[in-house]
């Protein structure tokens, strides 16, 4: 079972987190995760994600320009690790809610 966690990002602005999951051998995977509006949207936005198999984490991050186009409000999300067998398993590893944060500083 996934944990649950809710994020907060400011709209505009970079956004990093990490998932610390401890004791999972990360070689050979590979990992994916989005946000959306809600569970049955068509569009979204997908999570930069960094494997890091020294310390079996994951480094979670958007870019300013990729919060700039969220439009402030509540979003789901969930991250999945897939490990490369030729049948792959995915586990969900984290979800929970997005709420964007409007911005007020724009640039001219």
């Amino acid at each position: 079972m996934a944990t649950y966690s809710n994020l907060f990002i400011d709209q505009g602005s970079d956004f990093s987190f990490n998932v610390d999951l401890s004791g999972v051998d990360l070689d050979n995977h590979t990992a994916r995760g989005q946000i959306r509006k809600s569970y049955s949207s068509t569009t979204a936005t997908d999570f930069i994600i960094v494997i890091n198999t020294n310390n079996d984490s994951l480094d979670i991050s958007l870019l300013a320009a990729d919060t700039s186009v969220l439009k402030a409000g509540t979003y789901v999300y969930d991250v999945e690790v897939l490990s490369n067998d030729p049948t792959p398993i995915v586990t969900r590893v984290i979800e929970g809610q997005v709420f964007v944060n409007p911005r007020v500083t724009r640039g001219s």
